[in-house]
């Protein structure tokens, strides 16, 4: 199990538990002969929960000195879900509404709406592992894989700062593959990108994207927060205009997602309910088994022993007071 002491020492003092079972505290009454008493099986079982107790109460003290603490330990965790990145845009554009202006009045901009969504989707995912990152001019690491919820949560509601002017999608990508690579379990992997626009990727950088989705096997859903008058993924230039990335980011990253070979999915978003439709959507399409491993913190069980000793000190007690009314109500009787 694990346990250990603070201060091992006090172990010497372990053997004084014994005392309890060598000796009693009751008082002893004279009688003229045993043989005239008849066995009393109660009695004896009193008599030894008493000798117990009494162990109990001095080896819980000494432990509770020692300062009894469980060691930190891992555990094997198994459930239904998925271990999912979420690559959260923080360009400014996020900040807006749908309309593409700043909020007013009871207005949601597209972060808000997305935050408030994504939390709903994790208090609704029992057993996921969920790691957050962000990206606009730079990626930044927000909290590594964990199924503790509420870091999660507070992670999600830590991207409510206002966002910067530019979207680099592809150093996000990047940190959201090596968030992936550090987990070893054979879990399903998933990125979930929310974004309400694209860049263009360096060539350099989709190849070095291309080949980290390769080595392992990380669906990719890209959760499009399209403003109104954006032209939006799956747009076709019309006759002599031009069809470059430059012209069409979306179109052209909507493209290279579909050309790595993976399992991919694009949603594109117009309003709040939307974001919610796909995001249920993701998570009907991710439910697999998963085994993973959470690391337990160090215990301290020292108030635990205490408690235990005085629980046990109570039972001595409560029987000492009722020795001394019973000899009490035998003398007034003589």
């Amino acid at each position: 199990m694990n346990f250990s002491l603070s201060t091992p020492i006090v172990l010497v003092l372990l053997p004084l538990m014994l005392v309890p079972l060598l000796l009693t505290a009751q008082k002893e009454q004279s009688y003229p002969s045993l043989a005239g008493i008849e066995a009393d099986p109660l009695s004896v079982a009193i008599d030894w929960i008493l000798r117990i107790a009494g162990v109990i109460a001095i080896a819980a003290l000494i432990l509770g000195i020692g300062g009894l603490h469980r060691l930190g330990r891992t555990i094997e965790k198994t459930g239904e879900g998925a271990h999912i990145v979420l690559l959260v845009d923080r360009s400014s554009s996020m900040d807006n509404t749908f309309a593409g202006r700043a909020p007013e009045g009871g207005e949601e901009g597209k972060s808000a709406a997305a935050r408030r969504l994504l939390k709903d989707f994790i208090l609704r995912r029992d057993h996921d592992l969920v790691g957050v990152a962000a990206f606009s001019t730079s990626p930044m690491h927000v909290l590594p894989m964990t199924d503790h919820k509420p870091a999660v949560l507070a992670a999600v509601d830590a991207m409510d700062r206002p966002g910067l002017a530019f979207t680099n999608v592809g150093r996000g990508l990047a940190l959201a593959l090596d968030m992936q690579e550090t987990d070893t379990s054979p879990a399903a992997r998933v990125i979930v990108l929310v974004s309400d626009g694209a860049a263009v990727i360096d060539r350099k950088v989709q190849d070095k994207l291309r080949a980290a989705f390769a080595r392992r096997k990380i669906n990719l859903y890209w959760l499009f927060l399209r403003t109104e008058g954006n032209p939006g993924i799956s747009a076709v230039p019309a006759p002599g205009e031009e069809d470059t990335p430059q012209a069409m980011p979306e179109r052209h990253l909507d493209k290279f997602f579909k050309s790595l070979g993976i399992t991919y999915r694009a949603f594109e978003a117009e309003n709040p309910q939307a974001i919610a439709d796909a995001i249920a959507e993701i998570g009907k399409l991710e439910r697999s088994p998963i085994t993973y491993f959470e690391r337990i913190p160090h215990e301290d069980l020292a108030v635990r022993a205490f408690a235990g000793a005085l629980a046990a000190m109570l039972v001595l007690l409560a029987a000492k007071l009722a020795e001394v009314r019973l000899v009490a109500a035998t003398e007034g009787r003589s």
